[in-house]
């Protein structure tokens, strides 16, 4: 019986190890590896900058049908009944998201339009070039290879920049490779106030952001009212804290539509306006409201 219990417990061990490497090598087929800055025409010194604003996604939304993958592991109970608060378990009714993304910063204005089928990896995007002049692009991203430059190296990485702000509480329940901590209730780092405050960590032994830390502060109702960013290496800027306010509905989803704060001790203003959704078996835009 002995021998029996212990032969089943190797072979579970077993299995498990080859699932968790299964899982590992999925999530790094979706994972996005490159950091790239929010536009190509400002000075050297404003786009080293901006670039490290960047968020970028290492999240499920890399491959084309976002939403359909569960947490890598369990979540903090505050920290998943976060995400479902702004909508995750209603994200496979998503067929569609548009928005446009808006931040200021030592003195830039950038602004970005999105539209974003997550069921079928179709991108729509409306800008600006480097010389200011009006860019417009549509693609697949499982056809990605094939796209000009501009789209695999410019407009694609801000995509998955600008839908991280957007989704960020959705991103932690997807990012597979952050540990994430309940630390209980802790003074609110603008103004006056508590919060819940749940920390997202990623490994300092390696990975794209060793030792960046994202701390969130959550209301009485699961939502986010301010959000920290520690960088874990010597770039800049190396502390971004911001609101997280102007809360509006998008059909099942919960956005934030404005973050204002500072970075590095200068003026932040992110936003973003025009937020719509369309959900599965309707052709009608629901706007946020």
């Amino acid at each position: 019986m002995k021998l029996e219990k212990t032969a089943i417990r190797a072979a579970r061990a077993i299995v498990a190890q080859s699932a968790k490497l299964s899982f590992h090598l999925v999530k790094r087929s979706v994972q996005f590896t490159e950091e790239r800055p929010f536009l190509a025409n400002f000075s050297r010194a404003k786009l080293s900058y901006l670039s490290a604003l960047t968020m970028l996604a290492l999240v499920p939304a890399a491959s084309s049908r976002a939403g359909e993958l569960s947490p890598a592991a369990e979540l903090p109970p505050t920290a998943e009944q976060m995400a479902k608060t702004y909508g995750l378990d209603a994200f496979g009714q998503i067929e569609g998201i548009r928005y446009t993304f808006n931040v200021e910063f030592h003195g830039v204005k950038v602004s970005r339009t999105w539209e974003w089928e997550p069921k079928t990896g179709k991108i729509t995007y409306e800008g600006k070039d480097k010389n200011g002049n009006p860019v417009k692009a549509t693609y697949l991203r499982s056809e990605l290879s094939t796209q000009p430059d501009t789209v695999k190296n410019e407009i694609d990485p801000n995509f998955f920049n600008d839908q991280y702000w957007l989704l960020f509480p959705l991103h932690v329940a997807w990012d597979h490779s952050s540990t994430v901590t309940d630390e209980g209730m802790q003074k609110l780092p603008l103004g006056e106030g508590s919060g819940e405050r749940i920390v997202v960590k990623y490994p300092s032994d390696g990975g794209n952001y060793p030792g960046d830390t994202w701390e969130l502060y959550l209301d009485a109702d699961h939502r986010v009212e301010q959000f920290v960013f520690h960088r874990g290496s010597p770039k800049k800027p190396s502390l971004i804290t911001a609101t997280w306010e102007g809360y509006k509905k998008a059909g099942p989803l919960l956005i934030s539509t404005e973050h204002r704060g500072t970075a590095d001790g200068g003026p932040f203003h992110e936003f973003f306006s025009d937020v719509a959704v369309k959900l599965t078996g309707s052709d009608t835009w629901i706007n946020a409201q």
